[in-house]
């Protein structure tokens, strides 16, 4: 296993979707179009990855870009002490889970978990394996995927064409080298990690959805390679069995131990799988961090709305030093942590961030806020108000054991505790400052 470093990652296309590598100034430059701008980020060793971000913010082309589907414009992308991308995809040691299990629908689902493998001894895989044999043995100090490139560069053309004829014919009467003994070793070992070992002898089209991706899952595994990138893998899927999927790709990527760069644009599946998110935004990484922190400690505003559900709740108010934030509607004192950061900002204007869960019921005064209900969720374990103040919409968590009614009106407290404050002009976060 190996980290994954990009350095000033670069992607551009010229009008009309061609791809642009160079960077001369003609007269067509003004329509090209910058997908991913100034792109570092280094996957450690084993992590789980997980970038996230709206639809176009330019995740899916970073993924390509690492697996070799796309060119890069600019910059360096390196596996463990290797630069890759100048190499084919098939030498990038990669194995990649696309949104729409891309299986072989003429295959069986145990062919579609050997497909890789078998390819495993062709081409430059071929050269490396003839060239291991001078140096070591089998059985030593080669590892399993030395092995089956070992195995398949010594099968002689009758044993593949045999092998291939007999693939399917009973279990006794197959005749099986040894580059097919460790095939047949790793897809079993696959699908039962996977709970498919039943239905390897099932086609594509006689499988749930469910089903298919544990099975585009499972060929990606079966590769053993140093890095799995996964594309959206789980968007074809139900609600619970997107649940259930989540859990289990993490289970897995914990017992295998590969790196792992997992693209969503679901907040929910980035704050529940990821060892750290990488949060993106335009062609440009806004914030990489633990799930916790970048919900506590949001950079920007974008990734302040983007991560939470529902979203966090900005209003604009005006400081007034030392400890003071005001607005027409209401006026609050921040705790002492924050005299030193707002001490360049008295009788400026910021913009006030609050979560819904840290807005509470109270009672009249200037420090509340005095709205009106307009719309109610009952979600049985919580409920989720969105409220009118002046001319902002809110939403607010309450308990669920109160009944709420359509243009009833409350006053809500501000917890200072978990405020959040941002620049107007750059939508930093006053925090970031320091």
């Amino acid at each position: 296993m190996a980290q994954v470093v990009l350095e000033n990652v670069y992607k551009t296309f010229v009008g009309g979707g061609r791809d642009r590598t160079t960077t001369d100034s003609s007269e067509a430059a003004h329509a090209d179009t910058a997908v991913l701008r100034r792109i570092n980020l280094t996957v450690h060793d084993g992590e789980f990855m997980v970038l996230v971000g709206p639809s176009g913010c330019g995740k899916s082309t970073l993924l390509r870009l690492i697996s070799g589907l796309e060119e890069l414009t600019a910059g360096n992308i390196s596996i463990g002490p290797q630069r890759i991308d100048s190499l084919p995809p098939k030498q990038r040691d990669i194995a990649m889970v696309f949104q729409s299990y891309a299986l072989y629908p003429h295959l069986t689902v145990y062919d579609n978990l050997a497909f890789g493998l078998r390819r495993m001894g062709s081409g430059q895989h071929r050269q490396t394996s003839q060239e291991l044999t001078e140096a070591t043995s089998i059985t030593t100090d080669l590892d399993a995927n030395q092995q089956l490139q070992y195995a398949l560069a010594e099968q002689t053309w009758w044993q593949a064409t045999f092998a291939g004829v007999t693939r399917r014919f009973p279990k006794g009467l197959r005749y099986l080298s040894l580059a097919d003994k460790l095939i047949d070793q790793r897809v079993r070992a696959v699908a039962q990690m996977l709970q498919i070992d039943a239905l390897l002898a099932r086609y594509p089209r006689q499988l749930s959805g469910g089903q298919k991706q544990r099975v585009a899952l499972g060929r990606a595994m079966a590769r053993n390679p140093q890095v799995f990138l996964m594309d959206e893998p789980l968007s074809n899927l139900d609600a619970k069995l997107r649940t259930d999927t989540r859990a289990q790709i993490v289970n897995l990527q914990r017992q295998l131990g590969i790196t792992t760069i997992y693209v969503t644009h679901d907040q929910i599946e980035a704050m529940t799988m990821g060892d750290r998110i990488a949060v993106m935004n335009q062609g440009q990484i806004q914030q990489v961090a633990t799930p916790l922190d970048l919900y506590r400690y949001p950079a920007n505003r974008f990734v302040a709305s983007f991560i939470g559900s529902p979203t966090m709740n900005f209003l604009p108010v005006q400081v007034k030093t030392p400890l003071v934030i005001s607005h027409p509607g209401f006026r609050i004192t921040l705790p002492g942590d924050w005299e030193d950061i707002l001490a360049s900002y008295d009788n400026e204007s910021v913009t006030l961030g609050i979560r819904p869960e840290h807005l509470s019921l109270s009672l009249p005064a200037p420090k509340n806020l005095q709205v009106t209900i307009t719309r109610i969720e009952a979600l049985g374990s919580e409920t989720y108000l969105t409220v009118q103040f002046e001319d902002n919409s809110l939403q607010v968590r309450v308990e669920p054991d109160r009944t709420f009614n359509t243009g009833e009106e409350l006053w809500l407290a501000i917890d200072p505790n978990h405020v959040h404050l941002f620049d107007p002009n750059s939508d930093s976060s006053l925090l970031a400052h320091q």
